[in-house]
């Protein structure tokens, strides 16, 4: 063990087996936390289940002298995602912090997006968060304390092609945090969201046939997934008591911080407003402030530093 910064605490980490769960499950670790570490094991897709990658991390915990538990639910389950918290507090004696790491991906041009594409994928990014949540909530408010750590996505934030189901549902997200945030908060209970970059196996079917698309995944490669787990981290120990309801953005060792959508023009009419004077007056004293519709890739265009 490296550090204690959540000497005492109980993390739960949903997708803890591969990439940039199994980076936070082993910081946590590191820290001084009891892990549980959740992972149904399946594919990308959300195809199959292996319990193997989270026990795998788990032996690497208590290789390194930690304590750690795995659980195979699927959190898109409601009962799935309670067995999370019951395990942690059967096991541990009590939970502080939860990350809502798990996703996958079913990206598929919309027009072209089945039913299926869009519920598997808005049952894990979305409903999975809320039911993990929902079940540590109770807990959190009994106790008198805890922390939320979801994570979201710039191609929510910003936008993306192909992803209309995993957009959707990381900007759920941000609903989510924020509702749970202010909700919560007279609890001592916060919630705040990551947006992450980094390579793994959920952008490793990023398209590259391009010189841009190439250049872009070798951008990409750079940045792995424990460049993400510090701010993991951080926010689920005591010493981020002061920060509730953000939206942060992790970059190879770039953080950013997001806001949230705010109104930034308005007009007035006294006699109302009609189609015909939106057209003539609205739409043009608003227009010089619209945003254009850009990729996540068009805003972080540098290389990552």
């Amino acid at each position: 063990m490296v550090g204690t910064l959540l000497e005492g605490k109980v993390v739960a980490v949903t997708g803890a087996g591969r990439g940039i769960g199994r980076a936070i499950a082993l910081q946590c670790a590191e820290q001084g936390a009891a892990v549980v570490l959740n992972d149904y094991g399946g594919s990308a897709t959300g195809d199959g289940a292996d319990e193997g990658p989270a026990q795998d991390v788990v032996r690497e915990i208590e290789g390194a002298g930690g304590r750690a538990i795995a659980n195979a639910a699927n959190i898109a389950d409601p009962q799935g995602a309670e067995s999370i918290v019951d395990d942690a507090v059967s096991k541990f004696g009590r939970l502080d912090a939860v990350v809502n790491n798990a996703g996958i991906l079913r990206d598929v041009i919309f027009h072209k997006m089945s039913v299926a594409d869009w519920k598997n994928v808005i049952d894990v990014h979305l409903n999975g968060y809320f039911y993990v949540s929902h079940a540590a909530a109770l807990q959190f408010r009994a106790q008198g304390s805890g922390a939320f750590v979801h994570f979201t996505s710039t191609s929510g934030l910003i936008g993306n092609f192909g992803q209309a189901n995993y957009s959707a549902a990381k900007m759920g997200v941000v609903g989510l945090s924020n509702s749970i945030a202010l909700d919560m908060q007279r609890f001592g209970v916060r919630s705040n969201c990551i947006a992450p970059f980094a390579w793994t196996r959920m952008t490793e079917s990023i398209p590259a046939s391009t010189p841009a698309e190439i250049e872009r995944v070798e951008r990409f490669k750079t940045m792995t997934p424990e460049k993400n787990a510090p701010l993991a981290v951080f926010l689920c120990s005591d010493a981020a008591a002061d920060v509730n309801g953000q939206i942060f953005c992790t970059r190879k060792n770039e953080i950013f911080l997001f806001n949230r959508p705010m109104p930034i023009r308005s007009a007035h009419r006294a006699e109302g407003w009609t189609p015909e004077t939106i057209a003539s007056d609205l739409v043009p004293a608003l227009k010089p402030s619209f945003e254009p519709l850009r990729l996540s890739s068009e805003i972080f265009a540098w290389d990552p530093i």
